[in-house]
């Protein structure tokens, strides 16, 4: 699922009550709701689907599978998804 199909599922789901254009911007502030906390070190944590946090990976060393040669990889921050409860359920079920 992408980000249109998203929003005409949600369209679907709420008929006429609120507009197209509506449930776009409401999409894009918890987009980028979530993307500020983690920016800023903390986590988003929704109850029964699951929880956002970043983690550290420490720099390392690594090889190009190409050619062989020893290439130095960067430390960053990456971003890791823990599922909930009733998310794992519903998808083995």
């Amino acid at each position: 699922m992408n980000k249109n199909e998203l929003v005409d599922y949600i369209v679907s789901k709420v008929k006429s009550e609120i507009s197209k254009a509506q449930i776009i911007e409401v999409i894009d502030l918890a987009f980028d709701g979530i993307g500020t906390e983690l920016k800023n070190g903390g986590e988003a944590r929704f109850a029964g689907f699951g929880t956002f946090k970043t983690a550290r990976r420490e720099a390392s060393t690594g090889r190009n599978p190409r050619t062989g040669e020893t290439i130095q990889i960067a430390a960053a921050n990456r971003v890791k998804f823990t599922p909930g409860k009733e998310l794992k359920e519903a998808v083995n079920s």
